[in-house]
């Protein structure tokens, strides 16, 4: 009887842990994809003004 506790308080131990793991590597990605998808807006930004000038005309 002693076992299966112990059995089952070391299943569930393993089963948080994996879950944690996996909630991190969720977060992880997530930041990535963020940082990418930030740097890739700014680029197609400054690539979007090139075609315009840069000062408006004097009147």
């Amino acid at each position: 009887m002693y076992q299966l506790e112990l059995h089952k308080i070391m299943a569930a131990e393993l089963v948080r842990r994996a879950d944690n793991e996996r909630l991190a590597l969720e977060a992880r990605r997530a930041r990535k994809a963020a940082r990418s998808s930030a740097s890739q807006e700014r680029e197609r930004t400054v690539s979007a003004d090139r075609g315009r000038e840069r000062f408006a005309h004097a009147a």
